[in-house]
């Protein structure tokens, strides 16, 4: 959520700050703004709504040229999305700006306080407390960094806050507690993004900044200490990939191009796990084999697509280990007091690694003394970090808020884990593991084949742009694919979308079933699932009964749904616990084309962002 960047250097800040707020628009925002650094004194602008309303703003009245400057794009959380709202604030002095992501939770005390000391605030929000803080430490100290820790120590709750001081003009600085922010290193400059998507196009040369922890910038130099002012070790990275990964290659939206990219992400995921021995291999644990084959309970937490994936890797744990497994919200997770001990296996899954309701989860576990590994797409970033382990899917950026390749990759990575499990305790052979991964290797060739088959489901999508109601039924590993499926309904066509449990269609969902409703059916192996097979036909024949409109995916050879079927869309026959891989793909296609014809923004929804850090 909210998108920041600050630029330290011998270019236009501007231009700078604005290219690279525009590299994060996918995060999800509803105004932005800059501010600008410029002979010993601070310009800024900001407007509501997109980019664009902003540099129009600044074409009518541009703002003077500069070597420094932040830029913001805002997710409202305090105040309407207005003007006044927007991001940067400024002190009442108008020499110090402020761009925040995250909250501050004791921010009311703080501007009362404020407001008793003669301080004037005009906006709704909790950042502008910072500025008129940062005012008066800097009056104090006369360092904006001392000023910056002062300040932290003050506040309470997930804030990262980066600034700039017209008395400073060669500086930036930077906090952060529980929000990601990341700073780019560069040829005599640097940056502060929220992203490295935000700078990729300047350098690829990364710092990660810790837990309550205070940057600063400045030409060449980089200087990070904790909130107290100790110096603090820092993690440099090369980011492997460039600017042309974030770009949208010639397709329409971002969207289309990573559904495209399947492929090419979940053989990238699957690269180099096995070793000249035969055996699987994770990338960071440090979690010894001893403590997993002590393991006698795994909880898994995420919150929405990543949610959905692992509902479907407890299907793959527990049938390859036979050890109990949990799929819990994490936005739920710590508030039921569950429990947990020190032989409990918490898997957080997170794209971002920053998804604020997953790591608070991941915290509350490992207080308790539970071991966490991480599922994670993005290098560098605090649930990696703070966890024992750690499996990176290597989708590469994922700009689209809708998830549709950091989905399948989160999926192969959660199989791996399940099969490292099964090595580590004995429950599964090296040559079935081989095996596993074998067909695992296939998926790649197979989506691309489902991506070769699309344009009926797309003009099935078009046709349907005019209903209200998509219904979406699934069995076993189905029904977390029917999830998901409705899921991407509701983010893009914002049309209602529920997915049901097959088997409970008669303990309610049926009420609902009425002449020509679209109702979409993942339909399980008829050769590894039988039985629910064929209790899943006749789940399509009385919905069909009642004059639904039946949508059925199903493998390729499986003839017995024909009859049943008014839209039938063929994946590739797979093992019944990979069938997601494949039968997920056509739902990514359906919803994105289906909001494309309602004439809805694909790339980035109403209301959504692509990384929720604050929760």
């Amino acid at each position: 959520m909210c998108g920041i960047v600050g630029y330290v250097g011998g270019r236009s800040a501007l231009d700078i700050v604005i290219a690279g707020l525009k590299r994060l628009e996918y995060r999800g925002y509803d105004s932005a703004g800059v501010a600008v650094l410029s002979d010993g004194g601070l310009a800024s602008a900001k407007k509501a709504g997109k980019l664009a309303n902003l540099e129009k703003a600044l074409a009518d009245r541009p703002l003077p040229s500069g070597g420094t400057g932040i830029g913001h794009t805002r997710w409202a959380t305090h105040g309407a999305p207005n003007d006044a709202n927007a991001h940067p604030h400024l002190d009442n002095s108008g020499r110090v700006s402020v761009v925040h992501n995250g909250i501050i939770e004791n921010f009311a005390e703080l501007r009362a306080e404020l407001t008793a000391r003669g301080h004037r605030l005009s906006s709704e929000t909790d950042t502008e407390v910072a500025a008129h803080l940062l005012a008066e430490e800097f009056s104090s100290c006369g360092d904006l960094a001392e000023a910056m820790r002062n300040v932290c120590r003050l506040l309470e709750g997930a804030f990262t806050l980066v600034a700039v001081h017209a008395d400073e003009p060669d500086v930036v600085v930077g906090a952060r507690r529980n929000s990601p922010l990341v700073v780019g290193v560069g040829n005599d400059e640097a940056f502060l993004a929220s992203d490295v998507a935000a700078f990729i196009e300047h350098t690829r040369e990364a710092i990660e900044l810790g837990q309550d922890q205070v940057v600063e910038v400045r030409r060449g130099a980089v200087t990070v200490t904790d909130f107290d002012g100790r110096p603090a070790e820092v993690r440099e990275y090369h980011v492997d990939w460039d600017a042309s990964a974030a770009e949208k290659a010639g397709y329409d939206y971002f969207m289309l191009k990573e559904i495209a990219e399947q492929p090419k992400a979940v053989a990238d995921t699957l690269l180099g796990r096995i070793d000249a021995s035969g055996a699987l291999l994770l990338d960071e644990v440090r979690i010894p084999a001893g403590v997993l084959r002590e393991v006698e309970k795994v909880v898994i937490v995420a919150c929405g697509t990543a949610f959905h994936a692992g509902m479907i890797a407890k299907y793959a744990i527990e049938h390859w280990t036979r050890v109990p497994c949990e799929t819990e919200l994490a936005s739920e997770f710590r508030y039921r007091d569950p429990i947990l001990d020190t032989r409990t296996l918490v898997v957080a899954i997170s794209q971002s690694g920053e998804t604020m309701d997953t790591l608070m989860a991941l915290r509350h576990a490992r207080e308790q003394g539970a071991k966490v590994l991480a599922i994670c797409n993005t290098n560098g970033s605090t649930i990696p970090r703070e966890s024992d382990a750690v499996l990176y899917t290597h989708a590469g950026p994922e700009i689209a808020v809708a998830s549709t390749k950091a989905f399948l990759t989160q999926l192969v990575a959660c199989y791996l884990v399940a099969l490292y499990l099964g090595q580590v305790r004995g429950t599964k052979w090296g040559d079935e593991i081989r095996s596993v991964v074998r067909e695992l290797s296939e998926i790649g060739t197979q989506v691309e084949q489902v991506l070769g088959t699309m344009e009926p489901v797309r003009e099935l999508a078009r046709g349907l742009a005019d209903k209200r109601t998509v219904l979406f039924l699934g069995r076993h590993v189905g029904y977390p694919v029917a999830l998901e499926g409705a899921l991407k309904l509701k983010e893009l066509a914002y049309m209602h979308a529920e997915g049901f449990a097959a088997g409970e269609l008669k303990h309610g969902p049926i009420a609902l079933i009425e002449e020509d409703l679209p109702v979409v059916v993942v339909v399980p192996s008829p050769r590894g699932r039988s039985v629910l097979h064929d209790k899943i036909v006749s789940n399509i024949q009385e919905i069909r009964a009642r004059g639904a409109r039946t949508i059925v995916v199903a493998e390729e050879g499986d003839e017995s749904v024909v009859p049943y079927a008014d839209h039938l869309i063929r994946v590739p026959a797979t093992p019944t616990l990979l069938q997601p891989l494949v039968a997920s793909v056509p739902l990514q296609v359906f919803a994105c084309e289906l909001a494309t014809a309602r004439g809805n923004e694909v790339d980035q929804p109403r209301n959504l962002a692509k990384s929720v850090t604050v929760e």
